[in-house]
């Protein structure tokens, strides 16, 4: 009866969805009209259908009864038994599970040795071309209701379908030579006992084991292995904690001395920054693959605890390898993502990354996702994790084929992967292979995972080892002797042991031996700047002419565009014709400039081709041909630098997570991401705590990627008004109460020593010096922008071409040049201020008569703290009451990250007061009227020279 058991579960669901509709129509027609092979008996339900087109109709009828028995869901998937890979258990009562059932069909017993006439859309025949209904049985069920459960059938494209079905469905596909069995089982040795070596040198240490999932690392070793047959030249991978240290040792092929000494407690760092736990810390290496003989270059790439943040940093990085070697069809860059099951399931940014993998900027022409599938999260079981049926099915919405596999069958494994390699190779889209396994151990190695999970923990205590299971297979067969098993074994822990041996002998430990993305030849041999000076960002003026004549320009014939942009471009010309840049045009001319240099610019994010406010206009429309459209900035010089700007999906943390990849993979780019508006960075902030701020200091990793961040209030409320400032500044590294040496590079060496640098820009010409400084700096760092919204269009907002020629540098300070700057010792008050409101405060100054007697200085760069601009500024005017006003609340924005800093510069002799909103919950107000009261209120405190009189600091 195994065969009646399985006959609704395999042939049902089969029939009706592994034979498409077609193919069963195809089938009953033959059956009927060609005598021998007998038809299948018509149902009793009437009409004349054979039993495959009552199985179809039964599904039109009812589609979800019969995808719930689709053979992946009775699979034996489950390693221990005990559980299913599936949440769904659900049986319809119509199924036939016992003989008397078959009347049901109007089928009975003797049918199952009839002839049937197979349709040639299916594979299952191999060179037959009938077969009885009972082989039909045992090979769909062989094919897909054993170890390995298919889904595939959702995927709306008939030969990706059939690719599948020939490769799972063909006879004896799933044969392996003597040789493949042995590299196999080599390959288990290695992943077991490296696991049991570490197991009893650290028995206390948290090391994130792979015990229960030992087949992973033959897994990503045959992805690797057929990849790099099939032309694939660099990997770039991305995981959790679990297992790390065994891909690290067994297929990065780390040196095993370098992983051990991470267990010494005594070990110095001697790189800067904090470091990072070893379960966390990447690595680059460059070798020969064994089974192809060619070049390969692995790269795993670091990450935080925090699951699934890594996977669109990991696509970042992969696309820019590919954008480099000029790869567009990712024919000689790939990435593997290795994911939990509970996370792959919860984490929102998986699905973000999975949108990005088919849009043209994005896409990384397919990735093989390899899901560890414990059947728990910590302490949580499935039940409590998800909604859906498997963890995977978050896949589904790619239409990427999910190849689920029990982890206790090494070669059903590797076949799966292989066939994962070749399907992403041959479609360039992604796969998914749920390696179904078990946690030998908990959540980590001190953790007792039987107060949450007895029964589980039970049977795992119980259950045989992979490599024991597969030895044993073996050995019964004859393809290997227990005395080569054992000499494997031995081999291996030997060279675990001399590994060990030298392991005591390190002293020192070097983050930077862990670098997962090295530039060549931008530091010198110690990691180290070339130099710490930065040359100047001016431009000749022949090249700002060039670059706005383009900017202001349609350079493709016949090419219709917009009337409103054609105005917007005639106030460009107009503009280049006075010798003057608003925003837009200043950043025109950094990235244009750029481009010249040879230096690639990739600017992303939502609605970036226009821009938000309609100011950028860098995508041309043709207005009367569909989707025909133009990139001026591409049309600038025959040999320049190619720029890329692309509209993002509406996600933040997986695209900025994959821009930060993207900054990864060279120096030699200027990489940004602009926010829609600056408040909606704060659903990236992932991304921004865990690899933008302390990407350097955990992994020696420098990254220069830009964030664009619109901020400001102007009563659009507190959704729309604050790119949180305050945030990025209070995780600046720059120490508040060290007294700084003003050395001759000190401008250069603070850029070094921070973290990032954060600036908000007053004027186009400082925007244009900062974005050119950025890659002209001898080093990279993370450049936080807080960009502007009504100065885009403002009158005043504008600089000249004298601003920006050669010798003209970026200022971090600009200092006040009016009145007041010509006679400082009667100036009675000097304002330091950020950004936008400078404006107000001119006009206000303007308003009441107050030149001479107020001055006005605009911090640009806020951190790194510029001490000695600031130093030299408070001493110029040595009569003057010093105020810092911000349009922000004060709990919010610049004053409590500049305060301490202008205690620290003035030796607490002078007070710095405090002008701007009162403290709030919300970053602005969403009513116009008060939010003007508040400016008005301000404004006239900044400008009241005795509101501070009698106060005590």
């Amino acid at each position: 009866m195994s065969q009646l058991r399985l006959l609704p579960s395999r042939l049902g669901a089969q029939a009706s969805r592994l034979l498409a509709p077609h193919d069963i129509q195809m089938f009953s027609r033959r059956s009927r009209s060609s005598g021998p092979p007998a038809p299948f008996p018509s149902s009793k339900r009437g009409g004349s259908s054979s039993y495959m087109e009552e199985m179809y109709f039964a599904w039109l009828e009812n589609p979800q009864s019969v995808h719930k028995i689709r053979g992946h869901h009775v699979a034996q998937l489950d390693p221990l038994g005990i559980l299913d890979a599936d949440l769904d258990s659900f049986v319809p009562s119509d199924l036939i599970t016992t003989i008397d059932k078959l009347a049901f069909y109007d089928l009975r017993e003797a049918d199952l040795d009839k002839e049937f006439q197979l349709p040639t859309t299916t594979f299952i025949g191999g060179s037959e071309h009938t077969l009885s209904l009972r082989e039909i049985i045992r090979r769909l069920e062989s094919t897909y209701c054993q170890h390995i459960g298919l889904e595939f059938m959702f995927i709306n494209d008939v030969e990706q379908c059939q690719w599948i079905r020939q490769k799972f469905e063909t006879p004896g596909v799933m044969q392996f030579s003597s040789e493949e069995k042995r590299t196999l089982l080599a390959r288990l040795v290695r992943s077991m006992r490296f696991e049991d070596f570490l197991a009893r040198k650290w028995s206390s240490e948290k090391r994130f084991g792979l015990e229960g999932c030992e087949v992973m690392i033959p897994a990503l070793k045959t992805i690797i292995d057929k990849s790099s047959e099939m032309g694939i030249e660099n990997v770039i991978l991305g995981m959790p904690h679990r297992g790390r240290l065994n891909v690290l040792a067994n297929v990065i092929r780390k040196d095993l001395e370098q992983i051990f000494c991470q267990f010494d407690p005594k070990l110095e760092a001697a790189d800067e920054g904090s470091g990072d736990v070893k379960y966390h810390l990447g690595m680059y290496h460059e070798r020969i693959n064994r089974v192809t003989n060619r070049n390969i270059t692995l790269s795993l790439v670091a990450n935080p605890s925090h699951l699934e943040a890594v996977d669109p940093v990991v696509q970042g990085k992969t696309k820019a390898e590919q954008f480099y070697r000029g790869d567009a069809q990712g024919k000689k860059v790939m990435s593997i993502l290795v994911h939990g099951d509970a996370a792959f399931a919860g984490q929102g940014v998986v699905y973000e990354t999975f949108h990005l993998s088919d849009l043209p900027s994005y896409t990384t022409n397919g990735t093989v996702h390899v899901v560890v599938n414990n059947q728990i999260g910590f302490t949580t079981d499935p039940r409590m994790a998800r909604s859906s049926p498997y963890p995977t099915d978050v896949a589904r919405v790619v239409n990427a084929p999910i190849f689920h596999v029990n982890a206790d069958d090494p070669e059903a494994v590797i076949y799966v992967c292989s066939v994962a390699a070749e399907w992403r190779n041959t479609f360039n889209k992604d796969v998914v292979v749920d390696l179904v396994c078990y946690r030998r151990r908990g959540h980590n190695e001190m953790d007792e995972p039987m107060f949450t999970q007895p029964l589980m923990y039970k049977q795992i205590h119980r259950q045989v080892p992979v490599l024991k299971k597969y030895a044993d297979k073996l050995i019964a067969e004859g393809t290997v002797t227990l005395q080569e098993f054992e000499e494997e074994i031995a081999k291996y822990d030997r060279i675990c042991e001399e590994a060990y041996g030298r392991s005591k002998d390190k002293k020192i430990l070097h983050i930077k031996h862990w670098l997962d993305s090295p530039w060549p030849g931008f530091f010198n041999v110690d990691g180290e700047p070339k130099s710490m000076t930065c040359p100047a960002t001016g431009i000749p003026e022949d090249v700002l002419t060039h670059i706005g004549e383009v900017a202001s320009s349609v350079p493709l014939k016949d090419f219709k565009i917009h009337t409103g942009l054609s105005r917007i471009l005639r106030g460009r010309a107009d503009m280049i014709k006075n010798r003057t840049v608003d925003w837009a045009l200043a950043e025109y001319m950094a990235f244009g400039s750029l481009l010249k240099e040879g230096i690639h610019v990739r600017l992303s994010g939502q609605d970036v081709e226009r821009g938000t406010f309609s100011h950028r206009h860098h995508v041309l429309h043709d207005q009367e041909v569909d989707r025909r459209t133009c990139v001026p900035m591409n049309h600038l010089w025959p040999d320049q630098a190619p720029y890329t700007v692309c509209n993002s999906s509406l996600s933040e943390y997986g695209v900025l997570g994959f821009e930060l990849g993207y900054a990864m993979a060279s120096p030699n780019a200027l990489v940004l991401w602009e926010a829609q508006f600056g408040d909606f960075h704060n659903t990236a902030q992932c991304i921004i705590d865990q690899f933008i701020s302390t990407g350097q200091a955990k992994w020696v990793r420098h990254n220069g990627i830009v964030l664009l961040l619109p901020h400001g209030m102007e009563g659009m409320g507190p959704e729309h008004s604050s790119a949180r400032p305050e945030r990025f500044l209070q995780m600046s590294n720059d120490d508040s109460d060290a007294y700084p040496v003003f050395t001759e590079d000190f401008e250069v060496s603070q850029l070094y020593d921070c973290n990032w640098i954060v600036v908000n820009c007053s004027t186009p010409a400082n925007y244009f010096h900062v974005l050119r400084r950025q890659v002209l700096l001898p080093f990279r760092k993370p450049l936080i922008i807080f960009t502007p919204k009504s100065l885009l269009r403002h009158p005043e907002a504008k600089s000249s071409f004298d601003q920006m020629v050669s010798g003209a540098s970026f200022q971090r300070v600009i200092p006040e040049d009016g009145a007041a700057a010509q006679a400082p010792e009667q100036v009675r008050r000097l304002i330091f201020c950020t950004g936008k409101v400078y404006y107000d405060l001119v006009k206000e100054r303007s308003s009441q008569g107050l030149e001479e007697q107020v001055a006005i200085t605009r911090l640009e760069q806020i951190s790194p703290f510029p001490f000695d601009l600031i130093k030299q500024e408070a001493e110029k005017y040595p009569g003057a009451e010093l105020v810092w006003c911000q349009e922000e609340h004060k709990n919010m924005g610049y004053y409590d990250y500049i305060s301490p800093r202008f205690m620290t510069i003035l030796s607490r002799a002078r007070p710095i007061w405090y002008v701007g909103r009162d403290p709030a919950a919300a970053p602005a107000t969403g009513n116009r009227n008060t939010h003007l009261v508040s400016l008005k209120k301000f404004l006239d405190t900044a400008f009241n020279l005795q509101a501070f009189e009698g106060k005590t600091f």
